[in-house]
């Protein structure tokens, strides 16, 4: 799940774990940072299409997809990724 813009800037990213609740991933600043926090977290696989638009993998919330707020494409502050 990435989360809506935070007021310091950046997107949170969090991961859904059943019954756990949520881990948190990271904060992204921009699509770039969004893949290499899912890749990290052995999310994405790194030889095929990452489909950030894909809403079976990725749920964004609170802000537009891919939108990381002033300052341009660098501003992210949360991502949730849906776990297997």
């Amino acid at each position: 799940m990435v989360h809506g813009l935070s007021p310091r800037g950046g997107r949170l990213v969090t991961m859904r774990c059943g019954q756990a609740g949520e881990k948190r991933l990271g904060t992204a600043f921009s699509d770039h940072d969004l893949l290499l926090i899912l890749r990290s977290a052995g999310c994405v696989d790194p030889n095929l299409d990452p489909a950030l638009d894909d809403p079976c993998r990725v749920e964004w919330r609170g802000a537009a997809a891919h939108w990381w707020g002033r300052g341009g494409a660098g501003r992210m502050t949360g991502l949730s990724v849906k776990g297997p």
